[in-house]
């Protein structure tokens, strides 16, 4: 049984239709209590980092989510919710994040290397250029996956990268640090791949990879 994470910013509802198209069990909740009996979690998440940490901290789940994942527990975020897993973001001002993973959330500047304007967000589809192993892309190709993001993570150790996309710069698009994960873009929206990616963090929360 999944768990997703209710805090007020998250696509609950796309999210756990992706996952009852692959046949698997999931449950919505914001209440520690309920979350811990999962077995492994998705993080989703939509809107302002500093919006959305204080709604975590407010219910006490940046806590939660902590102890959950130091005690082996998986975790999984979505978007928004793969940002919060790193230590701050400069989204509105400075903001300490999760901490599960060491670096930080910056903006797409939105201009080039020849000084030319490009378009922010990143919207649509993108092509994934795999770059370390994980379990996470077993059986995957690589392939097109959809974004809507206005910032994006430099990490402090790229051997966490497990996957990257080119918007003028390499954006992290797929992250692994032990039993923590993180997909910047939208695998529910990402057809066949984003299915395939799903299915495989089910199978590692099984024990099956």
């Amino acid at each position: 049984m999944i768990g997703i994470v209710d805090y007020g910013m998250g696509n609950l509802f796309s999210v756990s239709k992706a996952l009852e198209r692959i046949d698997v069990e999931s449950f919505i909740s914001d209440d520690p209590a309920e979350l811990v009996k999962a077995d492994g979690i998705l993080l989703p998440g939509v809107g302002s980092f500093r919006d959305a940490m204080n709604l975590l901290e407010r219910q006490k789940l940046d806590v939660f989510l902590k102890e959950y994942t130091e005690s082996g527990g998986f975790l999984l975020g979505i978007c928004l919710g793969m940002q919060l897993l790193f230590d701050e973001s400069e989204e509105n001002g400075p903001t300490k994040g999760l901490s599960l993973i060491p670096g930080k959330v910056v903006k797409f500047s939105g201009i080039d290397s020849k000084d030319q304007p490009y378009k922010v967000p990143h919207m649509g589809w993108n092509y994934l250029n795999f770059q370390y192993r994980s379990p996470l892309i077993t059986d995957v190709k690589e392939d097109y996956v959809y974004f809507v993001h206005s910032y994006y993570i430099e990490a402090e150790d790229q051997t966490v990268v497990t996957a990257s996309a080119d918007y003028d710069v390499a954006v992290p698009a797929i992250v692994s640090k032990g039993n923590v994960y993180g997909m910047q873009f939208h695998p529910e929206k990402s057809g066949a791949m984003g299915m395939q990616l799903l299915k495989n963090y089910i199978e590692l929360v099984e024990g099956k990879k």
